[in-house]
């Protein structure tokens, strides 16, 4: 027998694969946000005559295992349902945001076995409910599914997808991750106004960053610049870029970089993981890296079909690192000189408020750590050195107490700010009259370790914290155990502070 014709359509059983994609939960909830857009903005126009001129996605997730996205869009119509629910079924417009005809199928695969779609088209007077049982659908090979009808009122217009026994259901730390990335994802529909989209009914929202208004640091009798610029080139075959960059005015470790648009959408860059090309950003331990920000639309380049990333070869990304490199150097705004030359000295109240809430956090910390560090210690012999307090000048003081081998201990966390200062850290040992043993914990603000790499970052604040805390811990109770322990103890802490010095530079 001649084999003449080779299948290659994708069967059911591609259903079952789909959980194992490498997807981030911001990205899969962005598939069904991107169905909702696109069919708001290909309808625009007919929703605004039936008075819908906004459109709102709600995105409500409960702790027994059920995600729910409502829209208040046009619907899928019946025309599109043959279309809609197959597997890399493409749509015949590919020109928005709904290009793969995988989006809502993937993620929905990729959070639940079960999930269901509800749907109401504008203009039709019918609602259609498809279930989707993935198990059932591939150990039975089922190639067709039966569409619930029901009469509705024509007149109105929704689409429900209801994801159910959700085997990755967001918490809490990563439904902070999901409003931080979806409001950078979503930002420019955002800040047009029509889009408002909401995650358990918290409304999300993109606050501009202030941009850095200052002289240039080669030349600081010259007059203040924004430090921005708008950024517009073309290299060829349809490909381009046009956005602007520019300087934060408070620095950000967390925030800084680039974020990569298309079609108005945010591909690459969103919420603390921007695009920071080292042939623009440089070493990780840059000053770009805590200044230089932007937005970029890019024509003619193709995407990932999770949307998560550009789909360009060497060639091409280096081109386009040449010419934003050189946007960016030029005159009469060089950014990137700017950004390298620039040191901001933060007044005492700016740094106050950062200062204060890391080192509440870390006092309460350090008090555990104590209590745990002073368990099984030989203290044979104690030997307690005591140190003159001094009169330096705290953004915050936060402590507590604890009892140790039978005495009260006082610890002080306590982030200063002295320009005479020349150590980082400075731990100051003294005894009150009552024999509680007071101990102050101090790091500076204005050493340059602490001014280069931290600022007013706040999580950079509870690295630097805790770190201190815990070497300030070991040396104190180092000293509980000879005289020897306690001076290797004192100069690990003086060696510290000398590197750290040397290194920040």
């Amino acid at each position: 027998m001649t084999l003449r014709k080779v299948p290659i359509n994708p069967g059911v059983s591609v259903l079952g694969v789909l959980k194992h994609l490498n997807y981030k939960e911001w990205f899969a909830i962005a598939e069904f946000v991107d169905n909702s857009v696109q069919s708001f903005r290909a309808n625009r126009n007919a929703l605004a005559a039936a008075g819908s001129r906004y459109l709102r996605v709600q995105i409500l997730i409960s702790d027994d295992g059920i995600i729910r996205i409502e829209d208040n869009a046009a619907g899928i119509p019946l025309s599109e349902f043959p279309r809609a629910f197959r597997p890399a079924q493409a749509p015949e417009d590919a020109s928005g945001l709904s290009e793969f005809g995988m989006g809502m199928k993937s993620a929905a695969c990729w959070f639940a076995p079960r999930w269901s779609v509800r749907t109401k088209a504008l203009g039709e007077a019918v609602e259609r409910t498809v279930e989707f049982d993935i198990s059932s659908i591939v150990d039975q090979s089922i190639e067709e599914l039966d569409a619930d009808e029901r009469p509705a009122l024509e007149q109105s217009h929704y689409t429900v997808v209801e994801l159910r026994d959700v085997v990755r259901l967001p918490r809490t730390k990563t439904l902070g991750k999901i409003r931080e990335h979806l409001s950078d994802i979503y930002r420019q529909f955002i800040r047009e106004g029509w889009l408002q989209l909401e995650i358990k009914g918290e409304a999300l929202k993109y606050d501009e960053p202030p941009i850095l208004h200052q002289p240039p640091e080669w030349d600081k009798e010259a007059g203040p610049i924004e430090w921005h610029k708008e950024i517009d080139f073309d290299f060829g075959q349809g490909k381009s870029a046009k956005g602007f960059a520019a300087l934060f005015a408070t620095a950000s470790t967390r925030r800084a970089g680039f974020a990569l648009f298309r079609r108005g959408r945010l591909i690459q860059g969103s919420a603390d993981e921007g695009f920071k090309p080292q042939a623009i950003f440089g070493s990780a331990n840059s000053f770009r890296r805590q200044r230089l920000f932007g937005e970029l639309e890019l024509e003619g380049f193709e995407v990932s079909h999770t949307k998560d990333g550009f789909q360009w070869d060497e060639s091409e990304q280096e081109a386009f690192l040449e010419l934003l490199k050189e946007r960016l150097a030029e005159e009469p705004v060089p950014l990137l000189k700017q950004a390298d030359d620039f040191r901001a000295r933060k007044a005492k109240n700016e740094l106050a408020v950062v200062a204060q809430k890391a080192a509440a956090e870390t006092a309460h910390d350090a008090e555990k750590g104590l209590v745990s560090a002073s368990i099984d210690r030989d203290v044979s012999r104690v030997v307690l050195e005591k140190e003159p307090e001094d009169n330096a000048r705290e953004l915050a003081d936060e402590h507590f107490e604890a009892t140790i081998d039978g005495q009260k201990w006082e610890v002080h966390v306590q982030p200063t700010v002295d320009d005479a200062e020349r150590d980082w850290l400075r731990v100051v040992d003294s005894q009150l009259e009552d024999g509680t043993r007071k101990i102050l914990i101090r790091v500076s603000a204005h050493h340059p370790f602490s001014v280069r790499f931290i600022d007013d970052d706040e999580r950079a604040w509870q690295v630097m914290l805790r770190t201190a805390a815990s070497i300030a811990i070991g040396q104190l109770l180092a000293k509980l155990g000879s005289k020897e322990a306690a001076l290797g103890a004192s100069a690990t802490v003086r060696g510290v502070n000398k590197a750290l010095k040397g290194m920040s530079e």
